[in-house]
């Protein structure tokens, strides 16, 4: 399938739904997981423990779905959910030593998908489509903001 530059976001859409598709089909399929549950134990892993709202906001969903992803982590004995001590409305997330064992599983599964993506890639050009990356994003970011400033 050829790409004009107008269809750049078709096809950021597309590279995301075929990462999930690798993903998901490298995880054991009797634990019901999918690739969002393994970027929520990445991030555990990296921050130890992270708030309902936290991982909600990290993860780029509402609180609902955060919500349900949870509970699947928590049933799976993969998460333990704690109290604040100065607020006990809010509940902070860890992983078990069961969930640290998975996201060593779900961090190969990256690493190969990241091989996989840069296959025949320059470092220069791994920087390159990175900067550009995240310059694309931060315009959409700051448009956002901008019409959310607007509209209050």
């Amino acid at each position: 399938m050829e790409y004009s530059t107008d269809f750049v976001l078709a096809l950021i859409s597309r590279i995301h739904t075929k990462s999930a598709e690798f993903t998901n089909s490298r995880l054991p399929q009797e634990n019901g997981l999918v690739s969002s549950h393994g970027f929520i134990l990445f991030q555990l892993a990296e921050k130890e423990k992270l708030t309902m709202k936290d991982i909600a906001s990290i993860i780029n969903r509402d609180k609902s779905t955060t919500t349900v992803l949870i509970k699947k982590l928590l049933d799976k004995g993969l998460v333990k959910q704690e109290s604040s001590i100065d607020d006990k409305r809010i509940k902070y997330i860890t992983l078990t030593a069961k969930g640290k064992k998975l996201n060593s599983l779900t961090s190969s599964i990256s690493r190969e998908l990241l091989d996989v993506c840069y296959q025949g890639f320059s470092q220069q050009e791994k920087e390159t489509l990175l900067s550009l990356l995240c310059r694309l994003n931060g315009n959409i970011e700051n448009s956002l903001k901008a019409t959310l400033k607007a509209t209050s």
